[in-house]
C-alpha cells in the first residue's frame, strides 16, 4: 500500500505530542485547582497539603531519570505508551482517596507516571528536527504545558458545581486514554514514517549534528552523562528555576482564596490567565533564539542562554507580587512569571537536544528534571512550613532570585559553541582525572 506524504509532518508529529502534554498537565493541575475544596472535605492543614503537593514532586524527581532511560532503552513510542497509560489510571485514582495519605500515595503515583512526559517530549524533537528549530518546537511542545492548566479551573469547576471533586480526577485523567491510542495509530520515527516525504527526511537530518546521527542507536550512560559540565549547567539551573513553575501551579489558587479573598468562582474566571501567558511565553522563548542568532550573530547555545537571561530577567515581576494592591494587579504579575519561566525553561529543555546525542536526550532531560523536581520539593515543603507564619510574598521574591541565580550557573557552566550553525552543540567538557570539571 502506498501512502502519501504529508506536507510539514513533523510539525504534525510535534502537535501530537503537545496534544499529550495538554492532558498530562491538565491531570496534574487538577489538585491545585480541587484544592479549597479538598481542604474542606477532607479537613486538611495546609502542612497536610504541602505533603500531598510534595509527594508528586518527589516521585517525579526521581523518576525521570528512569523514565529517560527506559524510553532511550525500549523506544519512544512503545515507552511513552506505557507511562501515558499508567498516569491516566494513577489520575482517576485520585476519587477514591479519603485522606491526606491515601491522597499522597495516589499523587506519588501520578508523579512516576508523568515523568516521561519531557524526557519523551525532548526525544521526539531531536529525532525530527534540525537543530535550528528545535526551540521553536520546544516552544510549540511547552505550549501543552500551560494549556493543560489553563483547562484545568473551568472543567475542574464545572466537575465539582455539577457533580463532585472526585469526578474531576476521573474526567482529568481519563481524557489521556483517548491520547494513548491516537499516539500507538500515528507515531513513528523519521526512517520508519510512511507519510514522510524524502526531501523532509533530507532535510531534518542535514539539520543535526554528526554526533546526533553517529550515535543515535548507542545507548545511554548516565555516568557518561553526569560527568559533563554541560549536563551541570542544565541541571542546576532547572533546579533553581523549577520550584517557580510548581509554586505557580500548586499554590496560586489557594494563595488567591487565603489571602486576596477570591472565591471559586473568581479562580475559575481569572486562575487561568497566567497559563494563557506561559503559553505566549512558550512560543516567544521559542522564536528568540532563532532571532537573537540572527541579530547578534551568536552561536546556537549562545542564543538559549540570552533566552533564559531575558526570562530570569522578567522574573523579577513576580516577585514584586506583595506590592499588588489588588488581585488583579497580583494576578498580572503572575503573568508575568508564568511568561518569563516558561521562556527560560523551554530553552532549558532545548539545550539538552543541542549538546547531548539523540542516544541519550531523554536520559539527560530526566537527569536534569530530576535535579528540577528536588528543588521544586523542598521549596514546596518551606512554602508549606512558612506561608502561615511568614506569609506568601518572602517565598515569591526567593523565586526570582532563584532564577538570576540559575542563568548565572547556566551561562558559566555550559561552553558557547565556536559557531552558529546547526552543527555546533557539541563541545567536549568532561571530568579529568582528578574529578574537577574542565572544558
Amino acid at each position: 500500500m502506498q501512502h502519501r506524504p504529508i506536507k510539514g509532518l513533523r510539525w504534525w508529529i510535534v502537535g501530537l505530542v503537545m496534544l499529550g502534554m495538554i492532558f498530562n498537565y491538565l491531570a496534574r493541575s487538577s489538585l491545585a485547582i480541587a484544592a479549597p475544596t479538598l481542604i474542606e472535605k477532607l479537613h486538611l492543614t495546609t502542612a497536610q497539603y504541602s505533603y500531598i503537593v510534595t509527594a508528586f514532586q518527589a516521585a517525579y524527581a526521581l523518576a525521570q531519570p528512569v523514565a529517560g532511560f527506559v524510553i532511550d532503552l525500549v523506544g519512544l513510542k512503545i515507552g511513552f505508551a506505557i507511562f501515558a497509560f499508567a498516569w491516566a489510571v494513577a489520575n482517576m485514582l485520585h476519587g477514591l482517596a479519603m485522606s491526606w495519605p491515601a491522597l499522597a500515595t495516589f499523587r506519588a503515583m501520578l508523579g512516576v507516571s508523568e515523568a516521561a512526559i519531557f524526557p519523551a517530549g525532548m526525544k521526539t524533537i531531536s529525532q525530527w528536527f534540525p537543530a535550528k528549530e528545535r526551540s521553536i518546537a520546544a516552544g510549540w511542545l511547552n505550549t501543552g504545558t500551560s494549556l493543560g492548566a489553563m483547562l484545568a479551573p473551568p472543567l475542574v469547576v464545572f466537575c465539582i458545581v455539577k457533580y463532585d471533586w472526585q469526578m474531576a480526577f476521573v474526567i482529568t485523567g481519563g481524557t489521556a486514554l483517548l491520547w494513548v491510542a491516537l499516539w500507538l495509530v500515528f507515531f513513528r520515527s523519521p526512517e520508519g514514517h510512511p507519510n514522510l516525504s524524502g526531501t523532509e527526511l533530507a532535510y531534518i537530518r542535514e539539520g543535526q549534528s554528526n554526533n546526533a546521527k553517529e550515535s543515535a542507536g548507542a545507548r545511554p550512560s548516565w555516568r557518561a552523562i553526569m560527568r559533563t559540565r554541560r549536563f551541570w549547567g542544565i541541571g542546576i539551573a532547572r533546579m533553581l528555576a523549577e520550584p517557580a513553575w510548581q509554586t505557580f501551579g500548586a499554590w496560586i489558587p489557594l494563595y488567591m482564596v487565603t489571602v486576596r479573598h477570591m472565591n471559586l468562582k473568581e479562580i475559575a474566571l481569572f486562575a487561568w490567565l497566567p497559563f494563557l501567558a506561559a503559553d505566549l511565553g512558550s512560543l516567544v522563548g521559542g522564536y528568540l533564539a532563532p532571532f537573537f542568532m540572527r541579530r547578534f550573530k551568536v552561536s546556537l547555545v549562545t542564543s538559549r542562554k540570552l533566552v533564559i537571561v531575558t526570562g530570569a530577567v522578567l522574573m523579577i515581576g513576580p516577585g514584586c507580587v506583595g506590592l499588588a494592591a489588588s488581585p488583579y494587579a497580583a494576578i498580572a504579575l503572575f503573568c508575568v512569571g508564568t511568561f518569563a519561566h516558561q521562556a527560560l525553561s523551554g530553552a532549558l529543555f532545548t539545550l539538552a537536544s543541542d549538546v547531548f546525542g539523540q542516544h541519550e536526550v531523554a536520559t539527560a532531560t530526566g537527569l536534569s528534571g530530576m535535579l528540577g523536581y528536588f528543588g521544586a520539593t523542598i521549596f514546596s515543603l518551606v512554602v508549606g512550613a512558612l506561608a502561615s507564619t511568614v506569609g506568601y510574598n518572602p517565598l515569591f521574591a526567593c523565586l526570582a532570585l532563584f532564577d538570576i541565580i540559575g542563568a548565572v550557573v547556566a551561562w558559566k557552566l555550559i561552553a558557547p559553541s565556536p559557531t552558529s550553525g546547526s552543527n555546533a552543540n557539541l563541545e567536549p567538557l568532561e571530568l579529568d582525572t582528578r574529578g574537577a570539571l574542565s572544558s
